[in-house]
């Protein structure tokens, strides 16, 4: 028991710097994730959910989970910072295909989550979902 008590300080200062950085590096990937979602996609996510557009917050919320799903795993199995930042990477251009995927059978989709359509926000919020947690299980390197 003293043996434990002695040593959780060390862990501590190996712990937390540790912890900030992978904390630090997921919200970057994140960050960056958000805005290449936001370039790749022809309508305006901020602007209609601060419209309170509906179709709008499930589609980017259902992306944002699809990225941060695999990314979580990432961060879960990497070895290092160098590793967690290129899966990330992996895991962005993933979500990144799975939007131009789930447009396939619904090419206007982003003129339909513009006029709030919801089952186009739960269709595209979905296959994100869906795309992000098969992403994510794939990653168990």
């Amino acid at each position: 028991m003293g043996i434990q008590l002695e040593m959780m300080p060390n862990s501590l200062f190996v712990g937390v710097p540790l912890f900030l950085a992978y904390a630090g590096t997921a919200a970057v990937l994140t960050l960056v994730y958000i805005v290449v979602y936001m370039w790749v996609t022809p309508h305006p996510e901020i602007t209609l959910i601060r419209e309170n557009n509906l179709a709008a917050a499930v589609a980017f919320g259902g992306s944002l989970l699809g990225f941060c799903l695999p990314l979580a795993n990432t961060i879960a199995g990497s070895i290092n910072l160098l590793d967690c930042v290129l899966w990330g990477l992996i895991a962005l251009v993933v979500q990144i295909l799975i939007y131009f995927l789930a447009r396939l059978p619904m090419p206007k989709i982003s003129e339909r989550i513009e006029n709030g359509e919801l089952a186009s926000g739960v269709w595209l919020g979905s296959a994100s979902l869906a795309g992000g947690l098969l992403n994510a299980a794939c990653m168990t390197y």
